[in-house]
């Protein structure tokens, strides 16, 4: 009978340790703040982490452009998430022009409403630049204003002029920062966010028709071709043009 009691008590108090085991490993403050889901329809609704989770340093900008407070990255950040959210319709149309409606957009639309957002009018400044340099750009000697900025192409030459050419190397995670642009051979463009995946790889904030358009995709949506961040800092002062939303 002894024998019996010991061995039922072995079993309970294995048991026991077992519970408070799992309690503890459940319990445990999860990375990232854990599952935190995003707006419906915007926002991935996936788990993410920060970068404070992986002792990641986040950047921001010297400049603040705009004078709202904000740096140029983190106006560039919220700029991007804020079109996101917008869920804008796709639309990569001829406008006369050049801008869409605000309820439509395509990929290159996000990346000049997150530069508006900054203060900058991307527009402007990409086609100056390509009127000054033409032959830099695939418009065949003719470039045309109202289309011109909305093409990844040319914001992929924009960028490699006038920005930093940083990493394509997912795993140097660190480079990434949010309010980064990143293309995709010279057919898709989006900004990097500040949420990251279990690996520290950065979510990308696009626009490609997709329900979710912050999600966790940078890893295997194709081709990184270019990887640029705009510090305003290294550029002449006449070569920034601030949107006028009086136009």
């Amino acid at each position: 009978m002894l024998h019996r009691n010991r061995a039922f008590l072995f079993s309970v108090l294995a048991v026991l340790a077992c519970g408070a085991f799992l309690a503890v490993f459940w319990l445990r403050p999860q990375p990232g703040g854990g599952a935190r889901p995003g707006k419906s329809g915007a926002s991935s609704k996936a788990a993410y982490y920060t970068a404070a989770d992986f002792g990641i340093q986040t950047v921001h900008s010297p400049v603040d452009f705009n004078q709202n407070g904000t740096d140029d990255y983190t106006d560039l950040l919220l700029g991007a998430r804020g079109d996101a959210e917008n869920m804008p319709e796709y639309d990569n149309s001829y406008y006369q022009g050049g801008y869409p409606p605000d309820g439509s957009g395509a990929c290159t639309d996000l990346v000049w409403r997150a530069f508006r957002n900054a203060g900058y009018c991307l527009k402007d400044m990409v086609d100056r630049d390509i009127a000054e340099h033409a032959s830099d750009y695939p418009v065949n000697g003719k470039p045309d204003p109202n289309i011109d900025f909305r093409r990844t192409a040319d914001l992929k030459i924009y960028f490699e002029r006038h920005a930093v050419s940083l990493t394509t190397d997912l795993k140097q995670t660190a480079e990434w920062q949010p309010g980064d642009i990143v293309t995709f051979g010279t057919h898709h463009i989006g900004i990097i966010s500040d949420r990251r995946d279990k690996d520290g790889v950065p979510f990308l904030i696009h626009n490609a028709g997709q329900a979710e358009r912050e999600e966790d995709v940078l890893a295997h949506y194709g081709e990184i071709s270019g990887h640029f961040r705009f510090d305003a800092s290294r550029l002449d002062k006449n070569e920034l043009i601030a949107f006028d939303s009086s136009k």
